[in-house]
């Protein structure tokens, strides 16, 4: 990767839907080289995908929680039942097995606080393994 695909990947961080036209002009290519190297970055699995941002109001999803949760037993067949559980969870948005403690991040988005305990009661919480769940509830997202 060079200096130009690091452009492209920059103007495309920030907006995905650019045109290939502008996002030509943007980085100093004319389109033709220009599609030819997202094309590659897309191959190479550098570009993995383009996604759009949804205000999570609007699906009712828009109480968003963190959790901490460490498990009883730290074996290979307790943490792959407890990712396997979890990740199905439609109200889980991303689920990171960490180094050192806790174990997991987990960042679960419902629609307000009773769906959140009711998740954490009838679903996370009856988990396998579960040693600890600490509930961390954002006072402002500032980026």
């Amino acid at each position: 990767m060079d200096r130009i695909d690091r452009a492209i990947i920059d103007v495309l961080r920030a907006d995905a839907r650019v045109a290939n036209v502008d996002l030509a002009e943007r980085v100093g290519l004319t389109p033709a080289p220009c599609l030819r190297r997202v094309r590659r970055l897309e191959d190479a699995g550098v570009i993995t995908g383009y996604r759009a941002a949804i205000d999570p109001r609007v699906d009712g999803r828009g109480f968003e929680v963190l959790v901490n949760v460490d498990l009883v037993s730290k074996d290979r067949d307790a943490f792959l039942a407890f990712e396997e559980q979890v990740a199905a969870f439609d109200e889980v948005v991303e689920l990171r097995r960490m180094f050192g403690l806790p174990d997991y991040f987990v960042r679960v988005a419902v629609r307000d606080l009773e769906a959140y305990e009711a998740f954490v009661t009838d679903r996370l919480g009856r988990a396998s393994g579960l040693a600890r769940i600490d509930s961390h509830l954002t006072m402002k997202k500032i980026k």
